[in-house]
């Protein structure tokens, strides 16, 4: 019993070598890349077309920008938040409970934590990559007024990592692959609609716009927007601060839930 009780509260295990992790998971990922890369690129470049060049003709301007230019950042980041959330939680799922790479890599000297922290890694790059292809394609659209996007990469980098702990904490407490659907359905997809993607949350209910300060998607949007327009919002620097904010906080809990998860 007692050393049940120190495995589940001893301090992370973390060296480079989650390195090796994410390592092994990207030579899986360059086996199917293609197919990969082509159903999160397609998704959101149909949103762009259906609401931007669609319901966007029959919308005034937003704060200076056509409904296209204004909705075009937050698909972007919305498209990373699905990458990373799909990659750690089905993804992480799959190798923890069915392939049981987890088991595996452990029986080496990589720790459980950096298992985890690697994949939590693999769930940021896919954020980068993801975000970083549809940022050329808007660019070519000419929707990017502000060399000021070249640094969207790393707000995609704070926010993946954001996503892929709450992604990996809810894999670790799923017993099976449905309850899944509760995670995209009750919390992704409030943030998606109510994150200031489709419109200012300035006209909402004031508790409305308090909740989605309580959310990470809203402040990527507000940084990524502000980047790519050029038109930085008043209280960056207040987004940024709670991207970080979420980071830290999250960083225990995903390991600590694992390895519950494992020793019981």
């Amino acid at each position: 019993m007692w050393n049940k009780l120190r495995s589940l509260f001893f301090r992370p295990e973390i060296s480079l070598r989650f390195l090796l992790v994410l390592r092994r998971n990207l030579l899986v990922y360059s086996k199917f890349w293609r197919s990969s890369m082509m159903f999160n690129f397609i998704e959101p470049m149909l949103y762009l077309a259906a609401l931007g060049l669609g319901l966007g003709i029959y919308i005034p301007e937003i704060e200076g920008m056509s409904y296209l230019e204004f909705i075009a950042p937050g698909i972007l980041v919305s498209s990373t938040m699905w990458a990373t959330s799909f990659e750690c939680t089905y993804g992480s799922f799959i190798r923890l409970q069915v392939q049981k790479s987890y088991h595996a890599i452990i029986t080496t000297p990589v720790s459980l934590d950096e298992v985890v922290l690697g994949d939590i890694a693999f769930g940021v790059f896919k954020s980068i990559l993801y975000g970083s292809v549809i940022l050329l394609v808007i660019s070519m659209l000419g929707l990017v007024a502000s060399p000021m996007a070249l640094l969207v990469p790393l707000v995609l980098l704070l926010s993946g990592l954001v996503f892929a702990q709450l992604s990996m904490i809810w894999t670790s407490l799923a017993p099976n692959f449905e309850i899944f659907a509760y995670y995209f359905t009750l919390f992704l997809t409030p943030m998606f609609l109510f994150s200031g993607i489709f419109f200012p949350l300035e006209n909402l209910p004031l508790i409305a716009q308090r909740l989605a300060w309580l959310t990470p998607l809203f402040h990527t949007v507000e940084l990524c927007r502000g980047l790519v327009s050029g038109q930085m919002p008043t209280l960056y620097l207040a987004n940024l601060l709670a991207l970080f904010i979420f980071a830290v906080v999250l960083f225990l809990p995903p390991l600590i839930l694992m390895r519950r998860r494992l020793v019981q």
